[in-house]
């Protein structure tokens, strides 16, 4: 090896062999290259050890250690590892899942603030951060002994103690703001001492003496922006926030607290937002920027705040007058004056309440991959294209012209509806992608545009003759696609949707229920299409084929929300409630409804609120999942109800549209809440870890609280 040139392999595998002179290579060559295999192995090696020389010395700081280093670090100043933490370094996970249990139960800024926590201990303030940065849940910490009634003395009534007069009073029925915010996190109204605990595991209470509460909020505000509003049929003045037309109640835009020793106020937490809090504090919640804005008839102005009026629209009762805007903000519904309604739309721009980044919406897609070998083609305003189908021609021009490659992506840039007849008849080779630009959710409304023929999206393969690698491939991603499914034909490669909702039973009434509960989110007719479902939300899927000539169908869902609209309606069958020609593979999914498949290959933390019914019991296996009783099913491990007779899942909502959709409830039976493989909740939400972070949030409390005090966790959401 020359002694000028420095060694640095920069992970190429040749980089020790192209040191050697070049009669050694040649040489080497005429061998078959042994030389040269063996130079890679040692320059593999070389790479490790570099890279542990270097992740040592990283690991010196909390910053930068690996995840499983910061317990040790932790030791050094005294740091209590939080429940679960064992399960990081002995379970296996999914990709991902290690690092994400491991910042769940050991966060890189707990351990970091540790020292500094230690001065702050029994400050409210500082329970405060401990929930954010242990949980990652915004939260109010209240001492529910100052709202504890108490007669007050005489002598406070006057002099330097009257300030303290209105300490410990009952409710004043003339103050209708105060009585709005009673018995919530931000109530001012005292109660009558409860002698039931804090912490109580059953009902709990704390307004005693030493209460101190933490109100925890769950959900997150997800933002909508220049989104369309939903007017109502035959009434031009009447609209909804949601474009689907159900309620969706709004939720404040959370503000970042300005000093470590603020306490959180309702402006710092996703909290809903209410009539009179809306009437009282009108300019803190709308306008650009804030909470939510209304836009009408194309004008890049909103609607001025004086014209808003709050008030209550429950069965639209309210008229407003000439000139006014209506807004019920616990309904998310707007009504104009009927001489003076749009004529030219509405839009919004809102904040809704959910609990993860999960179906379509404007969230970070972090897990996107880099496509720079594909063309784009932008729709939207101001992009060269205005129609989705109008970027697909000119996709299959350049495709068929040469003068562009197999990868096509289709990007809509703005959260804007498209209402118009998709069909996707595509070549051999064709690597199409139908995705929403970062920080938007656009619309695919499919509407009922033919008498005669169906109207969902089609994604065909027109060649019937081409080999398995160069059959197409189709991705849909960040999408809302509501009013149609979508049907697949023909010799298709896969069909990917991602960060999507096909909403359940097509559309929605202004209660969540759904308008056609009956019909499919996604028909696979006659193909031969891979189906990859994630972090998705979608209806029914019904499987169509020959089940004599063509092998099953492969259907992957992973971090996502297969909903039927009812347990008893089929989630995935074939017509006439016949078994799926199809072999399913289910990771961290929650099923509403009833399960029909020739095969289920894996099933793993995973919920099935109806039957689940194979054909082939030999093949596959369920593990860490909760089915119903009489399923038939492949062999099973440590499933529920088979360890506890009688448990069975208890949801807060089942309807999709509501905040709380598809969220187990509290009062759900440890052994689903806590049943994965690595203790968190089965299910679509597993990956939220909300269990590890209680008990994380739980010991801290105990930790940081003042002695003698009676902490405990109340959940606003």
């Amino acid at each position: 090896m020359s002694r000028d040139v420095p060694f640095d392999s920069s992970r190429d595998p040749d980089a020790l062999a192209a040191l050697l002179p070049r009669w050694h290579r040649l040489r080497d060559a005429e061998e078959g290259e042994p030389l040269r295999a063996l130079l890679a192995v040692v320059t593999e090696q070389l790479d490790r050890v570099r890279d542990g020389v270097a992740q040592g010395y990283e690991d010196l700081f909390v910053e930068t250690a690996a995840p499983w280093v910061l317990p040790y670090l932790g030791d050094l100043v005294g740091y209590r590892t939080l429940p679960g933490y064992e399960r990081v370094l002995t379970t296996g996970l999914h990709d991902g899942g290690r690092s994400a249990l491991a910042e769940a139960v050991a966060p890189r800024a707990d351990v970091a603030a540790t020292v500094a926590n230690r001065r702050r201990k029994g400050t409210l303030h500082l329970l405060e951060e401990l929930s954010e940065r242990v949980a990652d849940w915004p939260a109010r910490a209240v001492e529910l002994s100052r709202l504890v009634a108490h007669t007050q003395p005489v002598k406070l009534y006057g002099g330097t103690g009257a300030h303290r007069a209105e300490r410990g009073r009952l409710a004043d029925l003339r103050d209708g703001a105060a009585l709005d915010l009673a018995g919530g996190p931000f109530g001012a109204t005292a109660r009558t001492v409860d002698v039931r605990r804090a912490d109580s595991g059953r009902r709990q209470g704390g307004w005693t003496p030493a209460g101190v509460a933490l109100f925890v909020w769950r959900l997150k505000a997800h933002a909508l922006t220049s989104s369309p509003a939903y007017c109502i049929d035959r009434a031009r003045n009447l609209y909804t926030f949601s474009i689907l037309g159900n309620d969706t109640p709004l939720v404040t835009k959370p503000f970042p607290e300005p000093s470590p020793t603020h306490i959180a106020t309702i402006d710092n937490v996703p909290a809903f937002i209410r009539r009179r809090q809306l009437h009282d504090r009108l300019l803190d919640y709308y306008g650009p920027g804030k909470s939510f804005v209304i836009r009408r008839d194309g004008e890049d102005q909103p609607v001025p705040p004086s014209d808003i009026v709050v008030a209550d629209l429950s069965d639209w009762r309210y008229r407003p007058k000439r000139g006014q805007v209506a807004v019920d903000p616990e309904l998310g519904r707007i009504a104009f004056g009927s001489r003076t309604a749009p004529r030219q739309g509405v839009w919004v721009d809102y904040h809704y309440a959910f609990a993860a980044d999960m179906g379509g919406g404007e969230y970070a897609r972090d897990d996107r991959v880099p496509r720079p070998d594909a063309t784009f083609y932008r729709v939207g305003p101001g992009q060269p294209y205005r129609q989705i189908m109008d970027a697909y021609r000119a996709w299959q021009h350049d495709r068929r012209a040469d003068r562009t490659g197999p990868e096509g992506i289709i990007e809509i840039t703005h959260s804007g509806a498209y209402q118009e007849q998709l069909d996707f008849d595509l070549d051999p080779g064709d690597r199409l992608e139908l995705r929403a630009a970062e920080g938007t959710r656009p619309v695919v409304r499919l509407l009922d545009w033919y008498s005669n023929r169906p109207d969902a999206l089609n994604i065909r393969a027109v060649s019937e003759d081409c080999a398995p690698h160069e059959r197409p491939r189709v991705v849909l991603d960040g999408l809302l696609v509501a009013g149609r499914g979508i049907n697949v034909t023909g010799p298709m490669g896969a069909v990917v949707v991602r960060h999507s909702t096909l909403v359940p039973g097509w559309s929605l009434e202004p209660e969540c229920d759904p308008h056609s509960p009956e019909e499919p989110s996604i028909v696979l007719d006659r193909t031969t299409a891979c189906l990859q479902v994630e972090h998705s939300i979608l209806g029914t899927i019904e499987v169509i084929g020959d089940e004599v000539t063509e092998e099953p169908l492969d259907i992957h869902l992973r971090d996502s929300v297969l909903d039927a609209t009812a347990d008893d309606r089929e989630a995935l069958s074939a017509p006439d409630c016949r078994h799926a020609h199809a072999v399913l593979h289910l990771h961290r999914t929650t099923v509403i409804g009833e399960i029909h498949t020739h095969a289920v290959r894996i099933a793993e933390n995973s919920i099935f609120t109806g039957r689940l019914h194979v054909a082939r019991r030999g093949i596959g296996c369920l593990r860490f999942s909760y089915v119903p009783t009489g399923s038939r099913t492949p062999r099973r491990y440590r499933c529920q109800p088979d360890l506890s007779g009688g448990v069975r899942p208890l949801f807060v909502s089942q309807r999709y549209g509501t905040p709380w959709y598809g969220l187990l409830a509290d009062g759900c039976p440890e052994e689903v809440r806590r049943g994965a493989d690595d203790g968190a909740e089965m299910g679509a939400f597993h990956d939220l870890y909300r269990p590890q972070r209680e008990d994380g949030l739980r010991a801290r409390l105990a930790e940081y609280t003042p002695a003698g005090t009676d902490a405990g966790i109340f959940f606003v959401t």
